[in-house]
């Protein structure tokens, strides 16, 4: 009997003719099998791994090429400023009895003496005693306001309140105008639509002579402003990414602070408040002109792409933006085919989770609460702020309205500032900024009864507790804009920052009737928009954004090796935030 186990241990046996003929064959036919397999990966390119994006692969995060679109788009912000802030220079303060007096000349025919109040605002009979509202004035002045216009004075100058609300019920309705817009309707077009009518809109609104018309066409105007700056941060927001997509827009208020600098000399050109709405409406047309160089957006094209024709205008989109960024080199063999496996995955995209989901999950319920409240808080406060400089003097229009600006631009900054080297305490930086400011502001009663004190130095001293809450405002809006999107899952976002938006710009239609209040005292409208940024500034503290732990995507190749590298401590988890989404900008 032949012992196996000693066969084993010891030498192999001499393999038999046909046994090597078999295993001959057999090598023969796996290296033809091979060969074949190599022709095969030759022909058909590999399909893009899941969750690739071979746009940002292929022009980057940032470039040439999104900074010219960026600076581009950023300049709808300068008429939107200027259509919002115009009231400032188009209904100035008038002066009793010296630019404006009762005209009692519609009380002739009365037998009764008449004699008209300090502020001719009333038209007292002497006969009786009683006193009635003056219905009639004469107006002496070299510039033809809105006010003279529309006899916006004493009791009626509420209505200098009313046009600012249409204003503001404009932006609401553009905001929510343009985001429904893009659903069929490229961001690029929508961006061109709302330019054109803007210019038709706002010629109509400086030469209307019917003050509901005016209202009417001053609210259409801000409609189409609105959806300008809606669809323009759509399509920055979608070539950019990572940080400097936040940075972005961040930034985008800084160009409407650059509006509020330049209003007031642009309006020192003209002498009726009509030419100062004919001279803030035509410079859209450069806007449009600049669009031959504005791309529109590659993944919503992908997205809503019917045929052949839609991939090829993104992959023209695609291949210019690589050229000027100098990364035609990163342009794979297959990129057409990539394009199509993108387009195929952003049409599949499950759509977003119903609004009662956004109150589910952790700190979901704060977070709500909190950044409703803390947008609509900053946002009346950041509008009427600006207005509010009307109530400390006509004669001080022009500085006040550059140091507004300008204080607005440092917050901007500042709000950068705090996401890129604070990032996990941002939220905490700007809300305790904001209560600081708040209680700064608030010291403005110490100089409301100082009677003795210079008028320029009372009114320098306002500006200055004013211009620091200014800042504050703008930088925890700019911010809440900017990253509010982290504070939600992805499927959540988009819903999360349209909702907090409209609920917002709601609210910001009480702006302007706060500073009905400067009636009973300058710092009283100044105090109510200081409390507004202690109550924001607050919510604001209470938000957190929330960490995840994201594995590294290892290559399958490495995984099948168990290549000890890979197993090094870089590659292990790390703490990321994910925040790519389009927001909605006020």
């Amino acid at each position: 009997m032949v012992n196996l186990p000693a066969i084993r241990a010891g030498r192999p046996a001499t393999p038999s003719p046909q046994m090597s003929q078999r295993q001959v064959s057999h090598s023969h036919s796996n290296e033809i099998e091979s060969d074949s397999a190599k022709r095969m990966r030759a022909v058909t390119p590999p399909a893009p791994p899941l969750g690739s994006d071979v746009i940002g692969d292929v022009v980057g995060d940032f470039g040439i090429w999104q900074l010219r679109t960026i600076l581009i788009i950023f300049l709808c912000k300068i008429p939107a400023a200027w259509f919002m802030a115009c009231i400032i220079f188009t209904g100035p303060e008038l002066y009793p009895g010296s630019e404006f007096t009762c005209d009692t000349s519609y009380l002739e025919g009365s037998s009764s003496n008449y004699s008209v109040s300090d502020n001719q605002c009333y038209v007292m009979d002497e006969a009786t005693g009683s006193r009635s509202e003056c219905e009639q004035f004469s107006y002496v002045s070299s510039f033809d306001s809105l006010i003279m216009q529309f006899n916006l004075v004493c009791l009626r100058d509420i209505f200098v309140a009313w046009t600012q609300y249409w204003h503001l019920f404009g932006v609401l309705v553009g905001g929510v105008l343009g985001t429904k817009m893009m659903l069929g309707i490229s961001p690029r077009s929508t961006y061109c639509v709302g330019a054109v009518a803007q210019i038709v809109c706002g010629v109509v609104t400086g030469y209307a002579r019917d003050f509901s018309l005016h209202c009417a066409f001053r609210c259409l105007s801000a409609v189409c402003c609105a959806i300008m700056f809606t669809a323009g941060q759509a399509i920055f927001a979608d070539i950019t990414a990572g940080m400097h997509r936040i940075g972005a827009i961040i930034l985008y208020d800084t160009f409407w602070s650059v509006g509020v600098i330049l209003l007031p000399g642009l309006s020192s050109f003209f002498n009726s408040w009509s030419l100062i709405y004919v001279g803030i409406t035509f410079p859209t047309v450069m806007l449009i002109v600049l669009l031959y160089w504005t791309p529109d957006s590659p993944r919503w094209l992908l997205r809503h792409a019917v045929d052949r024709f839609s991939i090829d205008n993104v992959e023209q989109i695609v291949r210019e933006g690589a050229a000027i960024n100098d990364r035609t080199f990163k342009i794979p063999p297959d990129f057409r085919q990539q394009l199509e496996h993108l387009s195929e995955r952003l049409k599949a995209q499950p759509p977003p989770a119903p609004w009662k989901e956004l109150w589910v999950g952790k700190r979901a319920k704060t977070h709500m609460i909190a950044a409703h409240l803390a947008l609509a808080f900053f946002v009346i406060n950041f509008m009427g702020m600006l207005l509010n400089i009307r109530s400390f003097g006509r004669d001080y229009l022009v500085p006040n309205t550059i140091a507004m600006g300008f204080s607005e631009i440092i917050g901007c900054f500042l709000a950068l500032h705090f996401t890129l080297k604070h990032n996990k305490w941002k939220w905490q930086c700007a809300g305790v900024f904001n209560i600081l400011a708040g209680i700064l502001g608030c010291l403005g009663w110490i100089f409301t009864n100082a009677d003795q004190m210079d008028a320029d130095l009372k009114v320098s001293l306002w500006m200055i507790i004013a211009t620091i809450p200014k800042a504050a405002v703008s930088c925890a809006q700019s911010m809440i804009l900017a990253c509010m999107n982290e504070l939600m899952p992805a499927n959540k976002k988009q819903l999360f920052v349209f909702s907090v938006v409209t609920w917002a710009r709601v609210w910001l239609l009480s702006a302007p009737f706060f500073n009905v209040l400067k009636k009973i005292d300058t710092a009283m409208s100044l105090t109510s928009y200081c409390v507004f940024s202690i109550l924001g500034g607050i919510c604001t503290s209470l938000l957190l954004t929330p960490r995840t732990s994201v594995a590294p995507v290892v290559p399958q190749a490495a995984v099948e090796q168990g290549d000890k590298k890979e197993q090094s401590p870089l590659n292990a988890p790390v703490w990321t935030i994910e925040s790519d989404v389009n927001n909605t900008r006020l």
